[in-house]
């Protein structure tokens, strides 16, 4: 089998350039050179040409910006890079990826967008395989348990790195990993992917729930019972004999999300707990809560599959019916185990 990183002087691409995105690029110039950076806003190059900071995410960052070609042409950047690392939020993903108008042929991708294409209802992975026919073997993930935030400030934090080959996955791994960063190799590209799709919906309800007073007695409960809905609804989607989700990609992702003060899913839940609307508290956050798309998303995938699922199904009442959240979180603290 071809490691596609074995092949020498690699050209790394970020695409995107919210906390995540500035986040991962600090990882990337840990590592290499130099990188190509595709910033939607030319005002926000600007900013970090003369800086050398992110004017609206992560702003204690500090980049050399010597050693970034900035391009708000998405074709331009593909065009210089050999690996293309994706962190635009799933919402807005299609609109850019629409753009792209280069064959991604001899290209490896990366995604490291924790939502689904909506209408589709499919992964990142699954999209560049459907349209523009990258096989999976020529897709990497990257998964948490890592907030942006503590990345930023060099916390001690693990990410995991899956491709279709295992060797494929270790490279992976050296792209990334620092003092700071831990990597851990996977093959669960499936897995992950929609891992990350879950757990943003229910620190979503974990954020409601805290909102309504409810306290760490149900809040273990309600986790507990998010793990085994995300449990089952993988092996109803991806089964695989190999996945232990108890691992960090998948259970560990799933408790900072939903206990952590970064989480920006818990925080969208907190607002609409208290009686913010939907639209009120994106426009109030100024970032994009992944686990408000992914409801939709997965609502519509579990109409066919029928998997027992009413943590996120009380989340869609509540998004997507404007049902009112104190009744159905009491409704649904009936259903628990």
């Amino acid at each position: 089998m071809d490691n596609f990183f074995e092949r020498e002087n690699l050209r790394y691409a970020m695409i995107g350039s919210g906390s995540w995105a500035t986040a991962l690029a600090k990882l990337l110039l840990n590592n290499h050179d130099r990188i190509s950076w595709f910033v939607r806003d030319q005002e926000s190059i600007d900013q970090l040409k003369q800086t050398g900071h992110n004017p609206f995410y992560l702003q204690a960052v500090h980049f050399d910006s010597d050693r970034i070609d900035f391009s708000s042409d998405i074709n331009e950047v593909i065009d210089a890079s050999d690996v293309l690392l994706f962190t635009i939020p799933s919402a807005f993903f299609k609109d850019e990826a629409m753009k792209i108008n280069r064959s991604l042929e001899a290209k490896f991708i990366i995604t490291a967008i924790k939502g689904m294409v909506p209408v589709e209802n499919i992964t990142i992975a699954e999209y560049f395989n459907t349209y523009y026919g990258v096989p999976f073997s020529r897709i990497g993930v990257v998964s948490g348990p890592c907030h942006a935030e503590e990345v930023a400030m060099e916390r001690l934090s693990y990410l995991t790195l899956s491709s279709k080959h295992i060797e494929t996955a270790r490279s992976l791994c050296d792209v990334f990993a620092c003092d700071y960063i831990k990597t851990i190799p996977g093959t669960d590209i499936y897995g992950v992917e929609y891992a990350a799709i879950l757990k943003n919906i229910y620190a979503v309800a974990a954020g409601v729930c805290h909102a309504l007073s409810y306290g760490d007695n149900f809040m273990s409960v309600l986790i507990t019972n998010s793990f085994h809905e995300m449990r089952d609804f993988l092996h109803a989607t991806h089964p695989d004999a190999n996945r232990k989700t108890s691992k960090s990609a998948y259970l560990g992702d799933l408790l900072v999300t939903c206990y952590s003060q970064f989480s920006r899913n818990r925080t969208f839940g907190i607002m609409i707990g208290k009686g913010y609307s939907v639209h009120s508290a994106q426009v109030e956050m100024n970032m994009v809560a992944e686990g408000y798309y992914g409801t939709k998303c997965i609502y519509e995938i579990n109409k066919k599959l029928n998997v027992d699922m009413p943590i996120a199904e009380a989340m869609y009442k509540i998004l997507y019916e404007q049902k009112y959240p104190a009744y159905i979180i009491k409704q649904l603290s009936e259903q628990l185990q």
